[in-house]
């Protein structure tokens, strides 16, 4: 399977450190990270959304009237997932569903007045979101860190569920589909 690498038989594993050391090893890190991420989502920006849904509003700012499957594409999301987001924001007055004349196939997206006006109040808070997250790093180390995760998301982005598609950011509603 492309992305997963098996490991070499020359390669020499120490068994009784591997048992050990856990919370050395770079998947649990990394789900520290996101659980630690999260948490600080909350505190920091509030409880009115959560950090996928953060995203869901500041795509459709800047892509609005895409349809749900370039919705999911934009945010690594699965189309499922993307649609019932969409549904429960529609529900909280922050994004409108509208069915094209041309096509009862899918259904466009636009943030509403009150989804703007959620997100203009969120988005000063994410910089105080990311100064949070860097706490304790200085400039050099947030600017190397924030680089090897971008490293490290765009190497394995095919091997995700979700792979992230930035190529399919035209809408539909103007026309111009990407495949």
């Amino acid at each position: 399977m492309k992305g997963r690498i098996a490991p070499r038989a020359n390669d020499k594993v120490d068994r009784r450190k591997s048992a050990t050391e856990v919370y050395d090893e770079p998947g649990h890190l990394i789900r520290r990270a996101q659980q630690i991420a999260v948490s600080m989502f909350h505190s920091t920006m509030g409880n009115g959304v959560t950090p996928v849904q953060y995203c869901v509003l500041r795509v459709l700012k800047d892509h609005p009237g895409i349809d749900q499957v370039t919705l999911a594409k934009l945010c690594a999301l699965d189309t499922s997932t993307a649609a019932d987001l969409a549904v429960r924001l529609e529900e909280r007055g922050l994004v409108m569903r509208m069915m094209p004349m041309k096509s009862k196939r899918f259904r466009l997206l636009h943030l509403t007045p009150e989804g703007n006006a959620l997100l203009n109040k969120l988005i000063p808070s994410s910089y105080v979101l990311a100064g949070r997250l860097f706490e304790g790093l200085n400039k050099e180390e947030q600017r190397v860190f924030l680089h090897l995760l971008k490293k490290f998301v765009h190497l394995n982005n095919e091997v995700s569920r979700a792979p992230l598609d930035r190529s399919r950011a035209t809408s539909r509603s103007s026309g111009q589909q990407s495949n």
